[in-house]
């Protein structure tokens, strides 16, 4: 049973990060997974093996919006945002050092909230019921939270995207008050 802030019977280790309404279910495409097989053999790539929930096929990070809505069994869920890598992952991935590898491939996933809670399972098929506009891909929003990966622009249209968690909309004000100040002081000494 797929429930307001997660699975029924998964249990997130670091709640502030993990978890909640906006990050209900952790999705992570299975295209991805050839790519970290060959970067680091080392290691069991067995579904789940990145820390999702759901292992998807089709819904890739430069094709998913953020505000995305799906249906998945008897579920309805919305694309909020792509993930962070976090200690946890880094942890299981020690000694090598994945963390930078998944800010540098952008094969990031995303986390759902749940519109409507329902039943899935293994092999549901995911229904797309709609997007908004504006749209950013989850790679798009992805690359805007990376230091160097701003720009004055993107970062006006991310904090139009309604889906966009506060937290997020909050940081990004925040580069662009830096983007525009900086900018100014360039301009007038």
């Amino acid at each position: 049973m797929l429930r307001w802030t997660n699975l029924d019977g998964d249990r997130q280790a670091d709640l502030p990060v993990h978890g909640g309404a906006d990050k209900a279910v952790y999705a992570y495409p299975s295209e991805h997974y050839a790519y970290w097989r060959k970067k680091f053999p080392a290691h069991d790539y067995d579904w789940g093996a990145l820390g999702e929930n759901v292992t998807t096929e089709g819904l890739l990070e430069t094709e998913v919006s953020i505000g995305d809505r799906y249906r998945m069994g008897s579920a309805v869920v919305i694309v909020k945002t792509p993930r962070l890598p976090c200690f946890k992952l880094a942890a299981k991935f020690a000694p090598d050092a994945i963390t930078e590898d998944f800010l540098d491939s952008g094969y990031c996933g995303f986390y759902f909230a749940v519109i409507e809670e329902g039943e899935v399972g293994a092999g549901d098929e995911f229904q797309f019921l709609g997007g908004e506009t504006p749209m950013l891909t989850v790679l798009e929003v992805f690359r805007l939270y990376l230091p160097s990966s701003a720009n004055v622009a993107s970062l006006q249209r991310a904090m139009q995207v309604r889906a966009l968690p506060e937290s997020w909309r909050e940081r990004y004000h925040a580069k662009l008050d830096t983007l525009t100040r900086d900018s100014h002081e360039s301009r007038f000494g």
